[in-house]
Protein backbone atom coordinates (compact mmCIF):
# COMPACT_ATOMS: atom_id res chain seq x y z
CA UNK A 1 0.00 0.00 0.00
CA UNK A 2 2.97 2.27 1.10
CA UNK A 3 4.62 1.96 -2.42
CA UNK A 4 1.56 2.17 -4.45
CA UNK A 5 1.46 5.74 -2.18
CA UNK A 6 4.39 6.72 -2.95
CA UNK A 7 4.49 5.96 -6.57
CA UNK A 8 1.28 8.18 -6.82
CA UNK A 9 2.68 10.62 -4.91
CA UNK A 10 5.44 10.91 -7.40
CA UNK A 11 3.71 10.83 -10.33
CA UNK A 12 1.28 13.87 -9.18
CA UNK A 13 4.48 15.84 -8.46
CA UNK A 14 5.74 15.30 -11.65
CA UNK A 15 2.58 15.94 -13.50
CA UNK A 16 2.18 19.86 -11.12
CA UNK A 17 5.81 20.92 -12.37
CA UNK A 18 4.88 20.86 -15.43
CA UNK A 19 1.90 22.43 -15.32
CA UNK A 20 2.46 26.86 -15.50
CA UNK A 21 1.23 28.83 -12.80
CA UNK A 22 -2.02 29.89 -14.87
CA UNK A 23 -3.15 26.55 -15.72
CA UNK A 24 -2.05 25.11 -12.26
CA UNK A 25 -4.31 23.94 -9.88
CA UNK A 26 -3.48 26.51 -7.02
CA UNK A 27 -2.55 24.95 -3.43
CA UNK A 28 -3.56 27.01 -0.82
CA UNK A 29 -2.76 24.15 1.49
CA UNK A 30 0.29 26.11 3.07
CA UNK A 31 -1.36 27.05 6.30
CA UNK A 32 -4.06 24.40 7.68
CA UNK A 33 -7.65 25.54 8.28
CA UNK A 34 -7.14 27.79 11.67
CA UNK A 35 -8.61 26.36 14.62
CA UNK A 36 -10.32 28.76 17.02
CA UNK A 37 -8.08 30.24 19.78
CA UNK A 38 -5.13 27.74 18.98
CA UNK A 39 -1.68 29.88 19.30
CA UNK A 40 0.66 27.77 17.73
CA UNK A 41 0.86 25.13 15.04
CA UNK A 42 2.49 22.40 15.00
CA UNK A 43 3.14 20.78 11.91
CA UNK A 44 4.90 17.74 9.81
CA UNK A 45 7.98 19.94 9.67
CA UNK A 46 8.37 19.70 13.78
CA UNK A 47 8.40 15.80 13.76
CA UNK A 48 11.12 14.49 15.69
CA UNK A 49 11.37 18.01 17.59
CA UNK A 50 10.73 19.81 20.77
CA UNK A 51 8.47 22.23 20.69
CA UNK A 52 7.10 24.93 23.98
CA UNK A 53 3.93 25.29 25.05
CA UNK A 54 3.01 27.68 27.33
CA UNK A 55 0.49 26.63 30.34
CA UNK A 56 -3.26 27.53 29.55
CA UNK A 57 -2.32 28.29 26.04
CA UNK A 58 -4.26 26.20 23.39
CA UNK A 59 -2.32 24.30 20.47
CA UNK A 60 -3.03 22.50 17.62
CA UNK A 61 -0.87 19.38 15.77
CA UNK A 62 -2.16 20.42 11.89
CA UNK A 63 -0.98 17.17 9.66
CA UNK A 64 -2.27 15.93 5.86
CA UNK A 65 -4.12 12.83 5.73
CA UNK A 66 -5.93 10.73 3.68
CA UNK A 67 -9.37 10.47 5.07
CA UNK A 68 -11.08 9.67 2.06
CA UNK A 69 -9.18 6.52 1.79
CA UNK A 70 -10.02 6.10 5.49
CA UNK A 71 -6.39 7.13 6.82
CA UNK A 72 -6.96 9.29 9.64
CA UNK A 73 -4.28 10.47 11.93
CA UNK A 74 -5.38 10.14 15.89
CA UNK A 75 -3.24 10.47 18.79
CA UNK A 76 -1.93 7.48 19.75
CA UNK A 77 0.29 8.69 23.36
CA UNK A 78 -0.25 11.78 24.92
CA UNK A 79 1.06 13.31 27.63
CA UNK A 80 -1.20 13.89 30.67
CA UNK A 81 -0.55 17.27 31.33
CA UNK A 82 -2.35 18.29 27.75
CA UNK A 83 -6.01 17.68 27.02
CA UNK A 84 -7.22 17.22 23.57
CA UNK A 85 -10.39 19.58 22.21
CA UNK A 86 -11.49 18.96 19.25
CA UNK A 87 -10.78 18.00 15.98
CA UNK A 88 -11.49 20.15 12.50
CA UNK A 89 -9.64 19.91 8.94
CA UNK A 90 -10.33 20.67 5.64
CA UNK A 91 -9.06 20.41 1.68
CA UNK A 92 -5.30 21.43 0.91
CA UNK A 93 -6.45 23.07 -2.63
CA UNK A 94 -9.00 25.09 -4.10
CA UNK A 95 -9.82 22.20 -6.12
CA UNK A 96 -11.55 19.99 -3.47
CA UNK A 97 -14.13 22.69 -3.22
CA UNK A 98 -15.13 22.51 -6.49
CA UNK A 99 -18.58 20.59 -6.80
CA UNK A 100 -17.41 16.80 -7.82
CA UNK A 101 -14.43 16.78 -6.82
CA UNK A 102 -13.14 13.35 -5.27
CA UNK A 103 -10.32 12.24 -3.27
CA UNK A 104 -7.35 13.94 -1.93
CA UNK A 105 -5.47 14.85 0.49
CA UNK A 106 -7.02 17.06 3.28
CA UNK A 107 -5.75 18.59 6.58
CA UNK A 108 -6.28 17.13 9.89
CA UNK A 109 -6.25 19.64 12.38
CA UNK A 110 -6.11 18.04 16.24
CA UNK A 111 -6.23 20.72 19.36
CA UNK A 112 -5.04 20.51 22.96
CA UNK A 113 -5.31 22.75 25.74
CA UNK A 114 -1.96 22.97 28.11
CA UNK A 115 -3.33 22.03 31.36
CA UNK A 116 0.18 22.20 33.85
CA UNK A 117 3.77 21.89 32.97
CA UNK A 118 5.81 19.42 32.09
CA UNK A 119 7.73 17.57 29.34
CA UNK A 120 6.37 13.97 27.89
CA UNK A 121 6.29 12.75 23.69
CA UNK A 122 2.79 13.27 21.67
CA UNK A 123 2.40 10.81 19.27
CA UNK A 124 0.35 10.27 16.51
CA UNK A 125 -0.62 7.25 13.84
CA UNK A 126 -2.24 7.27 10.51
CA UNK A 127 -4.25 4.20 10.12
CA UNK A 128 -7.77 2.78 9.08
CA UNK A 129 -9.79 2.55 12.06
CA UNK A 130 -11.09 -0.51 11.28
CA UNK A 131 -7.57 -2.18 10.73
CA UNK A 132 -7.27 -2.91 14.15
CA UNK A 133 -4.52 -5.26 13.77
CA UNK A 134 -2.26 -3.73 11.25
CA UNK A 135 0.66 -1.54 11.92
CA UNK A 136 0.44 2.15 11.32
CA UNK A 137 0.74 3.38 8.17
CA UNK A 138 2.27 6.48 9.21
CA UNK A 139 3.76 7.73 12.43
CA UNK A 140 4.16 11.39 14.32
CA UNK A 141 5.57 12.48 17.45
CA UNK A 142 6.60 15.40 18.81
CA UNK A 143 8.20 16.03 22.77
CA UNK A 144 5.93 18.55 24.46
CA UNK A 145 7.47 20.90 26.65
CA UNK A 146 4.93 23.20 28.50
CA UNK A 147 6.14 26.07 31.07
Amino acid sequence: MRWTFLFALAAMAGLAACQTQSSAVRSDGALPPPPTGAVMHVTAADNGKTVQVTVGAPFAVALIGIPTAGYLWKAAAKPDFIKETGTTGGPTSEAQKQPGFTGGNHWEVTTFVVERAGRGVLKFEQRRPWETNEPADDTFSVTIEAK
